[in-house]
């Protein structure tokens, strides 16, 4: 830990003091607070041996106390945490851990006592790089002029009091001071003159909480220090505003057929003349799995910690390119100038130019003292990478299990792969040399942004793909034969099959979390903010079997199943039923029509009066797609997209899931009311089953859901100083917004997509402060196509949010755009982030390309092409001055700007309308009130 400048404890100066602790905290029955430090006295960082603390209650606040001796001098790291009855952590605080430094003069049986506060992960995002280092960055540092708490007054008479006062204030402007004035001479008498100069402490503990009441009574005893927390500064919280847009989308002169890397330069100029401080991506990682368009899919990666060559710009590759590439760049530059991107083009385009340059350049790269510098940082990762490239290239396929003994990944068969005396060592190095480029321009794009005070922010997925680098290097970290997706919510009423391996949390655990940290570890080194996807993967996921193929019949994991004695006792009986797909012969009568009897011969036996059950060959999703295909291949069948949609929707026409692991445990199938095999029930076994699938998915998972998110996001935000936020769309616990608000994390706000179950459009003046709002994201329609395609829809935002009967534009104008922008910029949230495209609309010109065009994905369609392409250049954006200010003045008008502290000469502050008003008492003076000011 830091050296304070303390003086060294001798046995001659060894004096005993008394160090109390006291801190507000609400707790439930059979929990208790405890503080644990660095120091034996304090655990040694053992909650098992912490100093327990006593409740008792002040009005309407509970108070946990506790004291202990120490010497002197003594000095140690702590921090609180709420314990059960055996001591097993609850909660821990956020941020950073406090210091607690005894002052060397003290006197024997002096009391030092620190009033502190519960540090949640809010209360940290102030310290967070991408406010620190990027916003607020300074020109200087801070001078620490003293330790804190390594102050020792001299206090006059044995009863005396001296209060140390702490308060919270990082996004200070630089030529600021903060100041405690109050009504009594030593604070000045409301006196901005003659108030108390605080020093900068360093990168002290934060806290906040409601003002507390300092009573200090004056009866006679020792004499007291009380170090007094105040948390943050009161003030208006600060906001931000920001653009999102995929990498991919961006176009530029200079680009060759996609966004890339470098372009991040002038679309952060572009930002900071509109008013903006953020800039929002997509995932940027490696998808290459399939070689084709169906890599076009970012989420689903080949490599959580490799980019994606698709952003290289190859002109930046060398400063000697000869004539003849530079001649192919440009004929690839007019070819590639699509509409929308040309993935497998562009992809093959880039490669291409890359090989050739690496041929010239691959000794004077691979020799260069950068390269070395990055191979040394990044080889546990890359270096597999380059070896799975290279066997995905050579078996042409990235499904590691058609690989013959490179299937199983060992350190020893990673070493010849890799070695310098192997056949393919310059095909390893060749993908070294494009990673070690790839990371050269994202760098030098990151470091610009931070520069012009722009956050950068990235996109966490939630999976990898099941072919990946990853699965194949730690198979042990996944469950192979499930697959993650999503229930049915607003993007897709049948659910989502994202196809990525579920992970195996408990293997996780052994390590900490380890995989998890390096992925953020290396995020922060480009960026400052970073978007969680679908983190209530963090809680629970949808698990889907590897054979499934739609996201309807899934399962929570983890999560509480019904076991079999639990519905034996309802009155359930009948398993096999409930849990296999009912099918009788009017169903198939109603979907096939008169090609019924062709469908029933293929892909079902009869068993029992009009019943039928699947045939072995055809009872998974994947295996009737394949039976379907063959038919049609045959001409045996017409349409084979509506008879595979029939047959999917009859094998998930069940009630229960059974557990592949364990037959005596079922869940309810995700909205099983509507299925026919429910309709059929009577109604005592309808109503049993109703009132379980509703405790299933609404109640009992709660607690245990709570719990898995403490264990593993804590990891993840303690991995790297970036600024985290949140997707927390779509079916919401109620356990979900309080853990995000007690770690910090943002959470996101899509007006279209209310949290609120009962009502269809949000409201943004109604959001909190911890969110970010938008009107559209990369997930559903923009904002103008939204507007334009449903016109009921329509008349009820008009009546709900503008509050009007009065009939709506049907055309998403620039006025109409702006009015929606504006109650955005206006709301509470922390950052308003705007899509590019939703932008655009502000201006007339920019909407002459058909908004259902600018779509970035469709989440029903699991082979989206995702190659949407900004139909303006950043250089031709640079130039309108008008859309610019249009931009500005929303944002600026709503107070998302960088903070400016207005000057204000007011000699005197009247206590009655001081904003920062808070009552203490020192030396016996009663209702002493102090405000703080900058």
């Amino acid at each position: 830990m830091p050296n304070w400048g303390l003086l060294s404890i001798s046995s001659k100066s060894m004096k005993s003091v008394t160090v109390s602790f006291r801190l507000p905290y609400h707790t439930q029955w059979g929990q208790s607070l405890l503080v644990c430090g660095a120091e034996p006295v304090l655990g040694s960082w053992n909650v098992k041996k912490g100093l327990l603390l006593s409740p008792h209650h002040q009005g309407i606040e509970l108070i946990w106390t506790g004291s202990m001796p120490v010497h002197a001098g003594f000095t140690s790291e702590y921090s609180y945490y709420l314990v059960d009855d055996q001591r097993n952590v609850l909660r821990w605080e956020m941020g950073e851990k406090r210091t607690l430094l005894v002052p060397e003069g003290v006197n024997d049986g002096e009391v030092l006592e620190f009033y502190d506060l519960w540090q949640t992960g809010s209360d940290t995002l102030p310290f967070r790089n991408a406010f620190k280092d990027v916003i607020f960055r300074r020109s200087r540092s801070l001078d620490i002029e003293r330790p804190l708490a390594a102050v020792h007054p001299k206090l006059d008479v044995d009863d005396s009091v001296f209060v140390h006062f702490k308060i919270c204030c990082p996004n200070i402007e630089e030529d600021s001071t903060v100041y405690v004035i109050g009504s009594s001479s030593k604070l000045g008498q409301w006196k901005i003159q003659n108030a108390l100069k605080l020093s900068y402490a360093g990168k002290i503990a934060l806290e906040t909480g409601s003002n507390r009441e300092l009573s200090l009574n004056s009866s006679k005893g020792p004499s007291r220090y009380i170090f007094l927390s105040d948390g943050m500064m009161r003030e208006m919280p600060w906001r931000g505003a920001g653009m999102a847009i995929p990498m991919f989308s961006v176009r530029s002169e200079d680009d060759l057929g996609v966004g890339e890397f470098l372009d991040l330069k002038l679309l952060v100029d572009w930002a900071v003349e509109s008013g903006f401080h953020l800039v929002q991506l997509l995932p940027i990682n490696d998808t290459s799995v399939h070689g084709m368009w169906w890599d076009s899919y970012p989420y689903s990666s080949l490599s959580v910690f490799a980019l994606h060559p698709l952003y290289l710009r190859v002109q930046a590759l060398s400063d000697h390119i000869p004539d003849d590439i530079k001649q192919d760049i440009l004929k690839a530059k007019e070819e590639l100038n699509k509409k929308d991107v040309d993935y497998e083009a562009t992809m093959a385009t880039k490669l291409s130019i890359a090989k050739r340059m690496f041929a010239r350049e691959k000794d004077l790269i691979l020799n260069s003292s950068s390269f070395q510098k990055f191979f040394s940082e990044n080889e546990e990762w890359l270096k597999p990478y380059a070896a799975f490239c290279f066997l995905r290239d050579f078996f042409e396929t990235s499904d590691h299990s058609q690989w013959g003994r490179f299937s199983n990944f060992s350190e020893e068969k990673l070493e010849k792969l890799t070695a310098k005396d192997s056949l393919q060592y310059e095909i390893i190095c060749f993908h070294y040399y494009v990673q070690f480029h790839l990371h050269s321009q994202l760098l030098e794009a990151a470091e610009y942004a931070r520069k012009r005070r722009v956050v950068l922010k990235g996109d966490l997925p939630i999976g990898v793909d099941r072919n990946s680098v990853d699965t194949w290097v730690y198979p042990n970290l996944f469950r192979m034969n499930t697959s993650t997706g999503a229930p049915p919510d607003y993007f897709d009423k049948n659910g989502q099959n994202w196809g990525f391996p579920t992970y195996n949390w408990e293997e996780m655990s052994k390590d900490n979390y380890a995989w998890w940290r390096a992925r953020l570890t290396q995020m922060a080194k480009y960026f400052t903010a970073y978007r969680i996807d679908h983190i209530l993967g963090f809680f629970r996921i949808w698990e889907l079997p590897e054979h499934a193929m739609t996201g309807l019949v899934g399962k929570f994991r983890p999560s509480i199943p019904l076991s079999k004695e639990e519905l034996e006792r309802e009155g359930i009986w009948d398993f096999d039923c409930l849990s296999k797909p009912y099918v009788r012969q009017e169903f198939l009568e109603e979907r096939f029509g008169d090609s019924w009897p062709l469908i029933a011969s293929n892909f079902f036996n009869a068993c029992g009066k009009d019943r039928y059950e699947f045939k072995e060959e055809c009872n998974t999703e994947k295996k009737i797609a394949a039976k379907v295909k063959t038919l049609t291949e045959k001409s045996l069948l017409g349409n084979d997209d509506k008879s595979r949609r029939d047959l999917f929707d009859l094998i998930k026409n069940i009630v229960l899931i059974k557990d592949p692991e364990d037959p005596t445990k079922f869940y309810p199938r995700f909205n099983l009311e509507d299925t026919s095999s429910f309709n059929d029930l009577d109604d005592h076994s309808k109503n049993v089953l109703r009132r379980l699938y509703y405790d299933y998915y609404f109640h009992r998972q709660e607690d245990l859901w709570l719990r898995n998110a403490l264990k593993t996001l804590p990891v993840l935000l303690n991995s790297s100083d970036m600024m985290a936020c949140g997707e927390d769309l779509g079916l919401i616990p109620s356990c979900v917004h309080p853990v995000m608000q007690e770690l910090g994390l943002v959470g996101l706000r899509i007006q279209r997509m209310p949290s609120e179950p009962d009502l269809e459009f949000g409201i943004p003046s109604q959001y909190s402060y911890m969110t970010v709002c938008a009107p559209s994201c990369h997930d559903c329609s923009t904002l103008r196509a939204w507007w334009e395609e449903d016109e009921e829809r329509r008349r009820r935002y008009f009546k709900a949010v503008v509050g009007t009967d009065k009939l709506p534009p049907s055309r998403c104008a620039p006025e109409v755009v702006h009015f929606i922008l504006r109650q955005h910029v206006e709301a509470p949230s922390m950052w308003a982030i705007f899509p590019l495209q939703d932008l655009l609309a502000l201006k007339e010109e920019y909407t002459s390309r058909p908004a259902t065009e600018e779509t970035i994905n469709d989440p029903t369609n699991p082979k989206h092409y995702w190659r949407y392409r900004v139909h303006m250049t950043l250089e031709s954006l640079m130039k309108d001055k008008g859309l610019k200010t249009t931009i500005k003045d929303l944002v600026s008008g709503s107070g998302r700007s960088y903070p400016r502290l207005e000057e204000a000469d007011v000699p005197e502050i009247q206590a009655e309308n001081s904003d920062a008003e808070k009552k203490q008492v020192i030396n016996g003076v009663p209702k002493e009130r102090v405000a703080v000011s900058v």
